[in-house]
């Protein structure tokens, strides 16, 4: 199945890989130790990329992933990814690490690791996957990407296509910092001619990858067959489609040495009764629709899922209804949305999800001040259902009740600080209301949250301009301080990679 990512967001992959080279000659802290059995990839010199600057270049390789329109900001779906990234992180050889999992809206069969412990997964490989162990099975490999630390290990594999990948990173930062939109062409030239060399070194991190991704399926409970079922769907796939096989075969070479490793693994251990949660049943149904590409992929994915929902029986019914009604949404078809949600709540049926969607319905109909009732209702059910929480502040202000939707608001925030969205819907309720510091001082928050530091300088300036009360001003002064420390970090770290 050929790629349908967008430019941008192959461009931000492409600065992932491009990155890496810039930060040589950097200190690097202990490594992880090496699990028994894997394969040696040789030690880690002191010239690799060390977890700080990992960090904080994956983080900014995030902030414009965010931006990107394949990025898929929704809520319920990052929450059960890094669910399943938790559980498996518990089991990580070296102890807990950070990882975030986020979905991307793109139907080829893919996933892939960013410096910094963030994970991409497409909605095209969770939907080919049949159980809820294969899904893990590839997030672990993927973690074990990250715990091995095969970006920076890689980099003794790199060193002679320094010089290009360097060049066309700095490229892309003059153009980005133009507000240009040329430097894509230079960044995948510059990589398309780094592949070659990094091939071997790739075949023996796959390996590692999986060795230690078994090991982390194996401890949190999931049936680690499901990674030797879902791989080798995958390398069958890709040996009947030579040249046009799986996006995912075609990343991460499955070679027969890998498969029979794996199989003979699985044989050592004992059946596992794992059993698929009923959260990867609405998941997987609305990744469905969110990765068709335009209005006639929509439309049969929704019908796809009618036909499914009609074969099947209980929650795996109530999930394909899910998933045609959340279609019905993006069409902005209220009443075919009712009639799907009728069918997928028939019975009784609950679950946060459903919930979650009947609220999107009543929004869609307009009918804000249902919205609100079936909202607070569901986040009674389920308080700790964060989106639910936002559920209700949003039909709050769909309702034109802000001084409740601030107040709801406050108490996400306080819950779940990490969140942009939060501030950015508390900007928006005070401009509502006309309290200018307080809407400058949480949209400067926002754009700090999503990295855009020099936005948040310039709001809070404007604050600290339009404020005539001095604890007010000094507070906004501390903020200030706190972010254009932030800059400063930004730009030694941009520094670091001139001089190299």
């Amino acid at each position: 199945m050929p790629s349908r990512q967008t430019p941008s967001l192959r461009l931000r992959r492409t600065v992932a890989a491009a990155l890496i080279p810039l930060l040589l000659a950097t200190p690097l802290a202990p490594a992880f130790a090496q699990p028994a059995g894997l394969p040696d990839l040789g030690e880690m010199s002191a010239q690799d990329l060390s977890p700080l600057l990992e960090q904080r270049l994956g983080r900014a390789i995030m902030v414009e992933s965010r931006r990107d329109p394949a990025y898929i900001d929704d809520l319920d779906l990052r929450a059960y990814l890094n669910r399943i990234a938790q559980k498996l992180v518990a089991y990580a050889p070296g102890g807990g690490i950070d990882i975030e999992v986020f979905p991307v809206r793109d139907g080829s069969v893919n996933a892939f690791a960013m410096p910094g412990g963030f994970i991409g997964v497409n909605a095209g490989l969770v939907t080919s996957t049949r159980t809820e162990s294969e899904l893990a099975g590839v997030v672990a490999h993927e973690i074990g990407h990250v715990v091995q630390r095969h970006i920076a290990r890689g980099l003794s594999a790199q060193k002679d296509t320094m010089v290009i990948m360097l060049a066309s990173l700095l490229a892309a930062l003059a153009a980005s910092q133009a507000g240009g939109q040329g430097p894509e062409a230079a960044l995948v030239i510059g990589q398309a001619m780094a592949v070659d060399s990094q091939m071997t070194f790739s075949r023996a991190a796959e390996r590692e990858a999986d060795r230690t991704g078994f090991s982390m399926l194996q401890g949190a409970g999931f049936d680690p067959a499901g990674m030797v079922s879902f791989f080798g769907r995958m390398a069958q796939m890709s040996s009947l489609n030579e040249g046009t096989g799986q996006v995912f075969a075609r990343s991460h070479p499955l070679s027969l040495e890998r498969m029979s490793d794996m199989q003979n693994r699985a044989r050592e251990l004992s059946a596992s009764h794992y059993v698929d949660s009923i959260d990867y049943l609405y998941v997987r149904a609305k990744l469905r629709v969110l990765q068709a590409d335009g209005v006639n992929a929509l439309l049969e994915a929704i019908r796809a899922l009618g036909y499914q929902a009609e074969e099947s029986k209980g929650t795996a019914r109530s999930a394909a209804f899910y998933g045609a009604a959340v279609g019905w949404v993006l069409r902005k078809d209220a009443a075919q949305a009712q009639a799907a949600y009728a069918k997928a709540t028939a019975g009784g049926v609950e679950h946060p999800m459903l919930a979650r969607l009947g609220v999107e319905i009543a929004l869609l109909e307009n009918r804000p001040d249902d919205a609100v009732k079936l909202a607070q209702a569901a986040h009674a059910r389920w308080p700790d259902q964060h989106s639910l929480g936002l559920a209700v502040a949003q039909s709050l202000q769909r309702a034109n009740r802000h001084e409740e939707a601030i107040v709801e608001l406050n108490k996400l925030a306080s819950a779940w600080s990490d969140e942009p969205r939060i501030y950015q819907m508390l900007a928006d309720s005070h401009a509502k209301l006309r309290h200018l510091i307080p809407e400058k001082r949480n949209l400067a928050e926002y754009y700090r949250r999503v990295g855009a530091l020099p936005a948040a300088v310039e709001v809070l300036q404007q604050a600290r301009i339009a404020s005539k009360d001095f604890y007010e001003q000094s507070s906004i002064d501390a903020a200030l301080t706190d972010v254009k420390r932030e800059v400063d970090d930004e730009r030694e770290l941009l520094q670091q990679f001139r001089k190299n």
